[in-house]
């Protein structure tokens, strides 16, 4: 080593390590991700992401607010895309097809814990997490409205009928997605699951049928 590069890595050493906001959401939210809210704590999450208590309080306040900014890089990551899906102008049947199969994707992608991150954090919830509970409640009931506003503007536009209920059916398709979450927590290949969207694509005739009650 020249007496330039030993001195440009003693000055590197001497620096302070910058926070890295993102990677330290990404490595959270996978901690978040794996074991649930209530399971995971502050001090794993310094572990986690490297960074110190004091770094992590000023930049999200508290656990809460980390595991809500956790919940927004999700949603941008993992179902940014898959909405956008709702808005092209391709047949219904091909756009819940190609929906429901990306979710099914995501749930069983090598790369992060199985099943759907907002599904699990559910589910792993505590009584006293109230205000959490409430936020992933909004979160589900806005997927479920982004696809009512989907059969919405199929019934205007002719392609399905307009007795359907569609709001029944964006429910159908919701459970359908987090029963299919449930069983990649479970264990479930991605072959298992895509099988289960097949099953759904054969029943969609039907399904997308079903009328509001009289």
């Amino acid at each position: 080593m020249t007496i330039k590069e030993e001195v440009a890595a003693k000055k590197t050493r001497g620096r302070p390590k910058q926070f890295d906001r993102d990677l330290a959401l990404d490595r959270a939210l996978e901690l978040f991700w794996r074991h649930g809210y209530d399971a995971t704590s502050l001090a794993d999450l310094v572990e986690v992401t490297g960074a110190k208590a004091p770094t992590l309080y000023a930049e999200f306040g508290n656990k809460e607010g980390m595991f809500r900014a956790a919940v927004e890089r999700y949603l941008s990551k993992y179902t940014t895309c898959t909405n956008q899906l709702l808005e092209q102008p391709q047949p219904i049947a091909e756009i819940i097809d190609a929906y429901v199969r990306s979710s099914a994707e995501v749930f069983t992608d090598p790369e992060t814990p199985s099943g759907c991150f907002m599904v699990c954090a559910s589910a792993a919830l505590s009584s006293s997490s109230d205000d959490v509970a409430q936020m992933l409640l909004r979160k589900h009931h806005a997927q479920e409205a982004s696809l009512k506003a989907c059969f919405d503007r199929k019934v205007q536009q002719g392609e399905l009928l307009a007795k359907t209920d569609t709001a029944l059916l964006a429910k159908y398709v919701m459970c359908t997605i987090e029963g299919m979450s449930v069983q990649a927590r479970e264990g479930a290949s991605r072959a298992e699951l895509l099988r289960l969207v097949d099953t759904l694509m054969m029943l969609w005739p039907r399904l997308s049928q079903v009328g509001n009650p009289v």
